[in-house]
């Protein structure tokens, strides 16, 4: 069927072509994670479109030491990177601004998820990189760029599920729909592990514990498959673009999609299920559609209706209204917008030629069409009804197969009753008007009663008064002969147009009425939405929704929310409603919202679950989780026939601002929390270095005593010892918050070089030989020569705050155990352990351990608990892992996995052998 676009569709299209014209080209390389080669392909192809001539610039590339990428960058004019002076440090940052006075025809900028650092003097214009990006194509810029599906905000919660692991920094989805072109770069998990063996993806320290954590084959795949996924779907929606902008109405069969027509039939329930499994077996997506047509319907239909679709949403379908007077006309125009390749309708027990199904077939086109046989279910139900013997039971069977017929009898004698008082009523203008006039007066009643009757009423009611008319004012009265040629065309013609009139005017009360009706339920949702944009706290949005809700449903409405924790919803609901809710559910109503809470569905009334409730209760379903519970409970016996869609739109809503809410609260916690700490930064820093300068001068003042003349007494010496042994605490501490500092701010590089452990770990012990006079310490060691490459200072600064840590939690006399070893497994190292025989401590505390500021209960007074913080971050920074646990002797060992950092230098294999 030739389909010709409406002025709408081509001017929508102009607009677009025209913006899309006017805006920067943006290319994705999309990859499941870090080391697939997203990097390197986008800079492949840059050289590609430099030989084609583009006006290529590296905006920024980062290649995080591999050889290959770097070379790729050479050949290319690489944009200075902008420094940025942040606290004690100078980072290097995109500069957005240089490329936009530069306005090259290509610009390369990697990491779209990356943070801007903010400079203490003159902060970045945009907070994350992807805002950068998106002034660029604004500006008409064309940008490649790199991602990882991880970065994702609507992946980000999947993500944490799957690897443990909260990513920090994201992407809105509707950059991804944005882009005008995504390059999936994919390799198999087992070739990533192998690049990461090989140190091709990070250094060898970092690759060891990455294989660990992120870099799971588990987690790999599960995030190969969500890019893959995502992907596809984008190729989806290109096509579905492509074919809109090109006008193509038929169906392009690059992959099955089915649709199934529903209605309020009694047979709908078996289409549903059988699309469903055939959906299933093809690993194809479907659609639930219903038409809704300019006639009236019973209340059971609509009822059924509901029912259907609400079964087809459980079963996993889409669904889909679309309003038709023409039933085949719209499941068509459905298909065709959704590229629908297969239909599925219900085959009736008997069918004339002009039958939905004829109709499908002649003008389905390409799309198949699957004709399903249902009369099975309506044997079942005459079989069922012969099997009812008491009478009251066939009373009710009896009555319940003719209420759907109720209203239309009604009509019927209503025509018929206003067709007979139209034609008596004309009797007496006889006397003075010819029948002709007559006939005109009942064609206008004809036409007035097509206001209110429907429309097989007025088909009767035009029959009526068209014989009514012949029998009482035509020539010869009383009979139904016609004598006059004129005549018998003016009784043909009086039918014809009395029947055009009727049904012309009953359709466009039908399509009024339903134009009106959609029209109130998109002013409903607008002001609801209007309203629910200016809310800002979480108790406006529960009045506004409440009050929406309650007047559309003429119902008492009750709101529970989930309870907050830390900010956000957790997994119980509050004991009280909301004030704002105007009734309240009692113990068994209590039981009803629980299930629905916990199983994020619909229940109670008006439903298959539970529906012995006084109310119906829906989710607040969000992205994030189900913020609480909506009650509704209507006054009247019946709830209008679109509440399911209708409540679902409001439930959404209101669901979508509560977490809109929650997350701007959020937001806010975390702008005080990093103010804080950025605030406790720079104080812990001012203090730290204030107190280095006197401490120096009181430690050598200290350390100079004995040596002057004449001797220091006894007394004297002894406070002389006080004071050095009080500078080394003081020194400590200042170092300690010196570190912390330099960990939180990610300052921390560490300078290594081959060393060997054990020396690191002999002057450790001889840096606590004072604090550790009273205890028997001991090193045992497999090797005279143990080579690390790694930062020695910070490992002895490790150790010995282990060995501190030792020596006030253990008794004197007491032994401190320290052992050094080499391993092949978990990774190719070293395993350092310290081991004491104090008391150890509790199962609670030994997961805080490790934690700033962290003080068991029975901790002595002085130290600030940052050792043991500060050893974690120097092992991490060398891609190491630290750990506890009690002996089953008694006391505390504290384990570091610390791998070697680099494969063995030539001359000390030589050397060895």
């Amino acid at each position: 069927m030739e389909h010709r676009p409406s002025p709408d569709e081509l001017l929508s299209n102009i607009r677009e072509s025209e913006e899309r014209d006017t805006r920067g080209k943006l290319k994705l390389f999309f990859g499941m994670s870090p080391g697939v080669g997203k990097t390197y392909a986008m800079l492949q192809e840059a050289h590609t479109r430099k030989l084609e001539g583009v006006n290529v610039l590296v905006g920024y590339v980062e290649t995080h030491g591999r050889a290959e990428t770097e070379a790729l960058v050479r050949g290319l004019d690489v944009l200075p990177r902008k420094n940025i002076s942040y606290r004690d440090a100078t980072l290097e940052e995109f500069d957005c601004d240089a490329v936009l006075q530069r306005k090259p025809s290509l610009v390369l900028v990697d990491e779209l998820a990356h943070t801007n650092a903010q400079s203490d003097h003159a902060p970045h214009r945009h907070e994350k990189r992807w805002q950068d990006v998106l002034e660029l194509l604004d500006a008409g810029i064309d940008v490649y760029s790199t991602l990882n599906v991880q970065h994702l905000e609507s992946r980000a919660d999947t993500v944490r599920a799957i690897t443990g692991i909260t990513i920090r920094e994201t992407v809105p989805d509707s950059l991804l729909e944005r882009a005008d072109e995504i390059e999936l770069v994919d390799i198999s998990p087992e070739e990533l592990l192998e690049r990461l063996a090989e140190g091709k993806v990070y250094t060898p320290e970092r690759s060891a514990q990455a294989v660990q954590n992120f870099f799971r084959k588990g987690n790999l795949t599960a995030l190969r498959e969500m890019s893959l996924r995502l992907t596809a779907e984008r190729v989806e929606g290109q096509l579905n673009e492509y074919r809109k902008e090109h006008f193509i109405t038929e169906p392009w069969k690059s992959g099955d999609r089915l649709l199934v027509a529903v209605s309020g039939s009694p047979y709908s329930e078996q289409l549903v299920r059988w699309t469903r499994r055939m959906a299933y077996t093809m690993k194809a997506p479907w659609i639930a559609l219903s038409v809704e047509v300019l006639q009236t319907t019973s209340d059971k239909n609509k009822q059924r209706l509901d029912k259907n679709l609400a079964l087809a949403r459980e079963l996993g379908a889409e669904i889909h209204t679309i309003a038709d007077d023409d039933i085949v006309r719209g499941i068509l125009r459905a298909a065709r917008q959704h590229n629908i390749t297969q239909i599925v309708v219900g085959k009736p027990a008997h069918q004339g030629r002009t039958s939905i199904v004829d109709r499908l077939i002649e003008e389905s086109g390409t799309i198949d069409l699957h004709v399903v046989r249902v009369e099975a279910l309506r044997e079942n139900r005459f079989a069922a009804a012969k099997r009812v013997s008491r009478w009251d039971d066939l009373t009710a069977f009896m009555r319940e197969m003719l209420s759907d017929r109720s209203t239309r009898w009604r009509n019927y004698g209503l025509a018929t009753g206003f067709a007979f008082a139209l034609a008596l009523g004309c009797l007496p203008l006889l006397t003075f008007m010819s029948y002709q006039s007559v006939g005109l007066i009942m064609l206008f009643g004809v036409a007035l009663s097509a206001l209110i009757l429907s429309g097989s009423a007025i088909v009767l009611m035009s029959v009526l008064s068209a014989m009514l008319w012949n029998a009482l004012f035509i020539p010869p009265r009383y009979t139904f002969i016609i004598d006059s040629v004129e005549d018998r065309l003016m009784f043909l013609l009086y039918f014809v147009i009395a029947l055009a009139l009727g049904i012309l005017t009953s359709r466009i009360r039908l399509r009024e009425r339903s134009v009106r009706h959609r029209e109130g339920r998109t002013a409903a949702l607008y002001d609801l939405a209007r309203e629910l944009s200016s809310a800002r706290t979480t108790d406006e949005v529960v009045e506004i929704g409440a009050k929406h809700v309650g007047a559309l449903f003429d119902a008492d409405v009750a709101v529970i929310l989930a309870e907050r924790t830390h900010g956000k919803a957790s997994e119980r609901l509050y004991d009280d409603v909301h004030t704002a809710s105007t009734f309240n559910p009692d113990a068994k109503e209590r039981g009803v919202v629980e299930w629905v809470f916990r199983n994020h569905r619909p229940a109670g009334r008006f439903t298959a679950t539970l529906p012995a409730a006084k109310a119906h209760y829906a989710p607040l379903s969000a992205p994030r989780g189900c913020v609480g519970v909506l009650g509704i409970a209507v006054h009247s016996e019946t709830i209008r026939s679109d509440w399911q869609g209708l409540l679902e739109n409001l439930v959404g809503q209101i669901a979508a601002a509560l977490e809109r809410e929650e997350l701007s609260e959020e937001a806010k916690q975390n702008r005080v929390v990093a103010e804080s700490e950025r605030l406790y930064a720079t104080l812990l820093n001012s203090i730290s270095h204030e107190f280095r300068t006197p401490l120096a001068v009181m430690s050598a003042s200290a350390e100079a005593l004995p040596l002057t003349a004449p001797p220091l007494s006894a007394v004297q010496a002894e406070y002389a010892q006080e004071i050095r042994t009080a500078s080394r605490r003081l020194n400590t501490l200042v170092e300690n918050l010196l570190d912390m500092t330099r960990l939180e701010t990610g300052h921390l590089q560490p300078r290594k070089e081959w060393c060997n452990l054990n020396d690191t770990f002999n002057a450790a012990i001889e840096r606590t030989h004072t604090e550790l006079a009273r205890h028997k310490v001991s090193l045992e060691t497999t090797s005279d020569v143990m080579l690390c490459f790694c930062d020695t200072v910070l490992i002895e600064q490790a150790l010995v705050n282990i060995l501190l840590n030792a020596s006030r939690y253990t008794p004197p006399e007491t032994q401190v155990q320290c052992t050094l070893e080499e391993t092949e497994k978990p990774l190719n190292g070293f395993i350092l352990r310290i081991a004491d025989s104090g008391e150890g401590v509790s199962q609670e505390a030994i997961s805080q351990l490790f934690d700033k500021f962290f003080r068991t209960a029975a901790t002595k007074a002085g130290g600030t608990g940052l050792g043991l913080s500060i050893s974690k971050g120097f092992v991490e920074a060398h891609g190491g892992i630290i750990s506890a646990q009690n002996r089953t002797d008694g006391g505390l060992q504290i384990t570091i996995l610390l791998p070697r950092g680099a494969e063995l230098p030539e001359v000390i294999e030589r050397n060895e052998e």
